[in-house]
């Protein structure tokens, strides 16, 4: 009997290992379920910090990552754990800052969790091995990018460390909403509005909500 211990038997399919990352445990369950067997699933993460530790330790062909993660984004993610893996963005969002920003860090592709288990699987394999994957509108975006139709200089990389909970504090913030207004707009408690606020002004390192309106005015955000 022959060893083939580093190269696959004819006809033999490869499992992908893939990692998902993404901050909503039944999301995380669900795609699991919908891409196994296909693919290997060897480790999750649900935010950036324990995302980046399960790529390092798993070694994954695959990273499906959301694009809004708490500590910072998807981005980060990839800031931090290189390129010496595949990922594709798997969120919510279709905005054109969004998929610029996420392929601008780093990631192979772009879809958005509307897609069917198959297709992701689909999806999944063409970026293990190679392919730039898109849904065809969010192709258009980063062609459009490429073309100069959108300038990618307004991708604002420090909006994209902020989690999705802590860009919506903002903008309410910056609008002159009380602590108090804005954890009754959001059903969370002043004491996490304020944890929100703190964590904002530390990643965007400014000083008070002051700055902070003047640096969400300046980019439009409210």
């Amino acid at each position: 009997m022959s060893d083939q211990t580093s190269e696959e038997a004819p006809g033999e399919v490869t499992t992908y290992k893939v990692v998902i990352v993404d901050d909503h445990a039944m999301l995380r369950t669900g795609v699991r379920s919908e891409i196994t067997p296909a693919v290997d699933v060897v480790g999750e993460g649900e935010d950036v910090a324990t995302g980046v530790a399960a790529i390092l330790d798993k070694h994954p062909d695959v990273v499906l990552l959301d694009v809004h993660l708490p500590g910072g984004g998807g981005a980060e993610v990839i800031r931090q754990a290189g390129t010496d893996t595949r990922y594709l963005a798997l969120s919510v969002s279709d905005a054109a800052e969004d998929v610029i920003g996420i392929i601008r860090a780093g990631a192979r592709g772009y879809v958005t969790k509307s897609i069917s288990g198959p297709d992701l699987i689909d999806a999944i394999t063409r970026v293990a091995e190679g392919d730039a994957v898109f849904s065809p509108r969010l192709a258009g975006f980063v062609l459009d990018a490429f073309s100069g139709s959108i300038e990618v200089e307004k991708v604002d990389e420090d909006l994209d460390r902020l989690s999705a909970r802590e860009q919506e504090v903002l903008r309410l913030i910056a609008r002159g909403y009380s602590y108090r207004e804005v954890a009754r707009e959001l059903f969370i408690s002043i004491k996490t509005v304020e944890t929100h606020v703190s964590a904002v002004l530390r990643k965007l390192q400014l000083s008070n909500r002051h700055q902070l309106t003047r640096w969400a005015t300046d980019r439009k955000l409210v």
